[in-house]
């Protein structure tokens, strides 16, 4: 999976996008403007002036698409998560608090994600469970990706304890980016007091 940097939301289109990323582009902004029930290929095909054939072919169905989406929103979630460990390499507790906060500053704005969350367009909440019940393979990405920026940190750990950490703090962070109960600034103070009592 590529790594964007580019975190800000929405992405502006270029004319160096290729295919598939217009096409994920005009299914986040169609999904945000009119719901998801409203995304068909044929919808995206005329919004990308590509044929339908092609939408197909690079997305396969209309759940690959939506998974595509949802792991695409991910990789950004995790962009700003590498920033904030690469700007804490000798804290741990701080490059936890740094990338909770992060992250969850940048759902504040993600679009997609307020579209799926508040399904504000009727009872269209198709997408909802692949942030929830049906979460595993975006636990599996982002559970991989804080196991390695965790690596070269000196956590007196097993594996197996280190593992369970990893789960916590992933799962606590998705449940503030689907229903925030405090700041961004507040929350991430919690979870790093959490994970310093199990770190230290």
């Amino acid at each position: 999976m590529t790594t964007l940097l580019d975190v800000s939301q929405p992405r502006l289109e270029t004319p160096h996008a290729t295919t598939r990323e217009r096409v994920l582009d005009a299914a986040v902004r169609l999904t945000s403007e009119v719901g998801w029930s409203q995304v068909t290929m044929a919808r995206l095909a005329d919004e990308v002036g590509v044929s339908r054939q092609t939408v197909y072919n690079e997305m396969g169905t209309k759940a690959g698409l939506a998974e595509a989406m949802i792991l695409r929103e991910l990789d950004r979630f995790l962009a700003v998560v590498t920033v904030a460990f690469d700007a804490h390499d000798d804290d741990l507790v701080g490059a936890v608090r740094a990338a909770a906060r992060a992250v969850l500053e940048h759902a504040q704005d993600n679009r997609l994600l307020h579209a799926v969350v508040s399904a504000t367009h009727g009872a269209d909440t198709e997408l909802l469970p692949l942030l929830t019940t049906h979460a595993q393979s975006l636990l599996t990405v982002a559970k991989a990706v804080i196991a390695e920026r965790l690596a070269p940190y000196d956590v007196p750990l097993s594996p197996e304890r280190l593992d369970a950490v990893i789960d916590m703090v992933v799962r606590v962070v998705l449940s503030h980016v689907m229903q925030p109960s405090a700041s961004p600034a507040d929350t991430a103070d919690d979870i790093s007091w959490i994970a310093a009592r199990v770190l230290r």
